[in-house]
């Protein structure tokens, strides 16, 4: 199984929260695992964000981001081209999506047209599910 995991998805893997435990499945039973070079701002803003709430200590912000900086290079990280944007823009109009979904979904997509086999979208994100789901891609979890 080909994972694309958007920020949603990836998050709960240096986060303990719902969906942790399924996420490092995932992770770990797939054959391969990809995300869009955006990926790598939007996760420390999201752990920056969650030390700001107190959802996380120093120590656990600390830890959960050298972990992901570590495991940065294990990702297939997905360039940000212009033809990616273009495809964004359109699927940003064509399913009502928020920009840095549609760059995932572009992503996935684009991931899945290079490999020629199916790539499954990990993420928690009801429009992006929606939307992958409405071109024909697997999403995971299952039920949202």
């Amino acid at each position: 199984m080909n994972l694309y995991l958007d920020t949603s998805a990836l998050i709960k893997r240096y986060v303990n929260e719902t969906g942790s435990p399924e996420v490092w499945e995932w992770i770990h039973s797939a054959d391969d695992t990809a995300t869009v070079l955006t990926t790598r701002a939007e996760m420390s803003a999201a752990l920056n964000r969650l030390l700001r709430m107190k959802f996380l200590s120093q120590n656990d912000h600390a830890s959960a981001l050298a972990e992901f900086r570590a495991d940065w290079m294990y990702y297939h990280r997905l360039p940000v081209t212009e033809p990616l944007v273009a495809r964004a823009e359109a699927l940003a109009c064509e399913h009502n999506l928020r920009g840095d979904d549609a760059i995932h979904l572009a992503a996935a997509l684009n991931w899945q047209d290079l490999l020629g086999l199916p790539v499954t979208v990990v993420t928690y994100d009801k429009e992006l599910t929606e939307a992958a789901r409405a071109l024909g891609m697997e999403v995971l979890p299952e039920k949202q």
